[in-house]
């Protein structure tokens, strides 16, 4: 595989990527929305069991560490995979929904309102 890099790498071709990892698997007979958004849920616990119990700064610390650097790399990898095989499987277009959710949040986050500060929209 060659290497890739964000700055490089459009959307598009990760999906590309990952449909054609598991078409050759035959593994789409697998892949329904539930299913791909169960192991979604749990990779994102993956992810997340990293920094369990940590503060704030402790996982800063964590995440620095390059051994474990390496095991989040993994987990946010395939927390990204199962999303783009999500919107392969949906038909979903990620980069217009990320756009559209953007603009919703926007609406709901107003700089004026929401700069410096982690409060619900609700709350702002």
């Amino acid at each position: 595989m060659s290497s890739l890099s964000d700055a490089t790498t459009t959307v598009d071709e990760l999906k590309n990527r990952v449909l054609a990892f598991a078409r050759v698997r035959d593994w789409e007979q697998f892949h329904a929305p539930k299913n791909l958004s169960m192991a979604l849920a749990t990779e994102a616990g993956e992810l997340m069991e990293h920094f369990l119990w940590a503060s704030p700064e402790q996982s800063r610390q964590i995440v620095a560490d390059p051994v474990k650097r390496a095991k989040i790399a993994e987990e946010l990898a395939d927390v990204v995979i199962y999303a783009l095989e999500f919107a392969n499987i949906t038909g979903l277009d990620v980069a217009a929904a990320i756009e559209a959710k953007m603009a919703a949040n926007a609406q709901k986050y107003p700089v004026e309102k929401a700069k410096g500060r982690s409060d619900k929209y609700t709350e702002l």
